[in-house]
């Protein structure tokens, strides 16, 4: 008979394999809350208190959205397509969590993760390299044709490369087996040339030295990266860089734009350059502008099949669409559909996340890296919220990572202790 702990592992590297690789949210939707249900309905398992507390704030963000939608006329197919995003979250991390709950190793998990990443950055290179061509394609034709991101691999790197120091032996015990997994693991991040997943390459190792911690050592490390990035920005505009070239250039002229893509809010619609530039802006400025027109969404939002109308008919995925449902900017999503509590509670999860740093057992270096994890995910979200939308962006396997992650939660704060590392 199979043992239960290889059905968990089996079900949930298809999940993730099916998040990142199948391009249907409808279908991933639906197979990851049948595949809790059927969990919750076939299985003995208790839910405990502490990974209800943990999804409290999303749990009332979900409730919220529903009140706003009474005060208008939605569609129901958008209303729908709302719910699942903001129960998709709620279901990715409960669904994790219970696959590894009983299992009690985190070593396995992070060897799963691992392994998830290997595969798909060896997809990647074979896709770029063997099935592309590299050299005279342009930056947006290889993330079009083989993968605009990957988050797992950057996660998959840090598990391998920190493994060693938090549970004495690594996930690859052969030295030079190690070097050549960490390297095409971070060929293959480079290779997506992706603004995000540099900066989250930053982000999580920065976290995981222990740096997210606010000490003295780490206000000095913030320094001299800020002042590293205020050269970088200097340097970039101080030169001439083409939006229409490729390579290298076309990927330094995203990074020079990136701040104000996000901020800058007024922008001429007729002027093409400046609208795409500067996309997650215009998007976010129109829900603004939407909410004005009724006060009361301030406080609870405009509710489930609420659109926000561009003015405009946009050339987004395969159409051109008018109104649209979800936006890039995901402090700005979550505000429109559920008002300043939904804000300040999508704040309060993610904020609790990242705390985690502050709590481990002396004694207990895995629970010390699990806890570095969490609070890395945690800011990892903080980030790509802002972006690509955080935890409702449609399509996202680090939400399986933190359910799993949870489920070896094993804080007690009788036994914990503050310590500098």
């Amino acid at each position: 008979m199979i043992p239960k702990k290889y059905i968990s592992i089996t079900l949930f590297v298809i999940v993730l394999l099916c998040e990142i690789y199948l391009p249907s949210y409808k279908v991933n939707f639906a197979l990851q809350f049948l595949l809790l249900s059927g969990l919750l309905l076939t299985s003995n398992i208790t839910i405990s208190k502490r990974i209800i507390n943990n999804l409290f704030p999303l749990i009332l963000i979900f409730g919220i959205g529903f009140l706003g939608f009474f005060n208008s006329k939605h569609n129901l197919g958008f209303i729908i397509k709302d719910i699942t995003y903001f129960l998709k979250p709620i279901n990715a991390i409960f669904l994790s969590y219970l696959l590894f709950k009983n299992i009690k190793d985190v070593s396995l998990f992070l060897r799963v993760i691992l392994f998830i990443g290997c595969l798909t950055a060896f997809i990647h290179l074979f896709g770029i390299f063997i099935l592309g061509d590299f050299a005279n394609d342009s930056i947006n034709n290889i993330r079009g044709d083989f993968g605009l991101d990957n988050f797992i691999e950057v996660f998959a790197f840090y598990f391998l490369l920190f493994s060693k120091k938090y549970f004495g032996k690594s996930l690859v015990e052969n030295k030079i087996l190690q070097i050549l997994v960490l390297g095409v693991l971070l060929i293959s991040i480079y290779l997506y040339f992706s603004r995000t997943m540099l900066v989250i390459l930053f982000l999580i190792g920065f976290s995981m030295l222990g740096y997210a911690k606010i000490t003295k050592r780490t206000l000095v490390f913030i320094g001299f990266s800020v002042a590293f990035i205020l050269l970088l920005y200097v340097y970039l505009f101080s030169v001439k860089l083409d939006r229409n070239s490729k390579g290298v250039e076309a990927f330094l002229y995203k990074i020079k734009i990136a701040p104000e893509e996000i901020f800058k809010t007024k922008i001429d619609r007729e002027n093409h350059k400046e609208l795409w530039d500067h996309w997650r802006g215009y998007e976010a400025n129109r829900a603004f502008e939407l909410m004005k027109e009724n006060p009361s969404s301030y406080i609870i939002g405009t509710g489930y099949g609420s659109l926000v109308n561009l003015k405009f008919k946009a050339p987004l995925g395969n159409e051109d669409m008018k109104y649209i449902s979800r936006l890039h900017n995901g402090y700005v999503f979550v505000f429109y559909k559920t008002g300043i509590f939904g804000l300040i509670l999508i704040l309060i999860f993610l904020i609790r996340l990242y705390l985690k740093i502050y709590r481990f057992n002396t004694n207990n270096l895995n629970q010390l890296f699990v806890n570095r994890l969490i609070s890395s995910i945690g800011l990892f979200y903080l980030f790509t919220t802002l972006i690509i939308s955080g935890i409702y962006i449609p399509r996202d396997a680090i939400i399986f990572i933190l359910g799993g992650l949870l489920s070896f939660d094993t804080y007690r704060k009788s036994t914990d202790k503050i310590i500098e590392q």
